[in-house]
């Protein structure tokens, strides 16, 4: 399909499958932002974009550019996104003439390039936000040790109180069981949080190559876990998790139960970022992750003016 060049853009639909999806699984960074179908289930959130560049060697990647939730009018913050990194200085000026920041930005790549951005006056910055947490599959599957005392305790609370029955996920089975859980999840939480795409994600989950285990509570439909195998098979990331009903321990189940049915190629499971919220890292932490993916925020030094952003329509998600 054509993709515009850049500097043109056109909003990112399912069409755009064809091209992103076999570029981006072949990155290995582990980015959990940077997968077809994160971009496409997350379109409408961040409204979007693609575009193409090729680059001096010839290679042809993808641009992004978006504009951060909760911004508008002349406080609207546009960002791109360069998921294969440093594309050259050339681009990288042109885009942060533009643009507010380049986000989620690969370490490795800021880190080499630290000195020649800082040398142009960017800012190199962790963005701390939107780190990944990462976590050994197998300790998440087990849950041996001191460390995990209190989660085991409340896994066991869950086995021994409830009768349950765990199943991989099968759309042609359970996607009106999926529907009822998050429809649930939404009512409970009174707010709408990431429905639009968890609905979008149950209802396109083979296309997108999604996969997930779902838990059935008393013959009740109660929970379930989704997600998607990345960075070359290594690791799998959870883009969904939902739980319903006053069950003590639900969630931690969930977590080990679906760690356990992972295969045992996979050996990171990746959580995603908290975007700084408290509650969420607190928890985040207390699962003692094995690491971080870090990304960085590439901007102008704190003297310069944010470029004028392009207004962009909004694009209001259906359910």
């Amino acid at each position: 399909m054509n993709i515009p060049v850049y500097p043109e853009f056109e909003p990112i639909n399912f069409s755009h499958k064809e091209f992103l999806q076999p570029l981006l699984r072949t990155l290995d960074n582990g980015i959990s932002e940077f997968t077809f179908a994160n971009l496409f289930l997350f379109r409408n959130h961040y409204r979007y974009r693609i575009s193409q560049h090729t680059t001096e060697s010839g290679y042809t990647i993808p641009i992004i550019d978006g504009i951060t939730p909760g911004t508008t009018g002349n406080n609207e913050k546009k960002f791109a996104m360069l998921p294969f990194g440093f594309p050259g200085l050339a681009l990288i000026e042109k885009i942060l003439s533009r643009y507010c920041y380049i986000k989620d930005f690969p370490e490795q790549a800021a880190e080499l390039h630290r000195i020649l951005f800082e040398r142009k006056g960017f800012c190199v910055e962790q963005d701390r936000n939107n780190f990944d947490y990462v976590y050994n599959r197998r300790e998440l599957a087990t849950l041996n040790g001191r460390k995990y005392h209190k989660k085991r305790n409340l896994v066991n609370a869950f086995i021994n109180n409830y009768n349950y029955e765990e199943k991989r996920i099968d759309p042609t089975v359970h996607k009106e069981d999926l529907f009822s859980i998050l429809k649930s999840w939404k009512t409970e939480k009174g707010s709408n949080g990431d429905y639009n795409a968890a609905y979008e994600a149950i209802e396109k989950f083979e296309e997108l190559g999604l996969r997930g285990c779902i838990t059935y509570t008393d013959g009740k439909p109660s929970a379930y876990s989704m997600g998607e195998i990345i960075a070359h098979g290594n690791m799998f990331a959870i883009h969904f998790e939902k739980a319903v009903g006053n069950y003590k321990g639900i969630y931690q189940f969930i977590n080990r139960s679906f760690a356990e049915m992972l295969t045992a190629c996979i050996e990171v499971i990746n959580r995603e970022q908290d975007l700084g919220d408290e509650g969420l890292r607190k928890a985040k932490m207390s699962y003692r992750p094995s690491g971080f993916i870090k990304k960085y925020r590439i901007s102008h030094s704190e003297f310069s003016p944010c470029p004028d952003a392009e207004i962009v329509p909004e694009v209001i998600p259906s359910e």
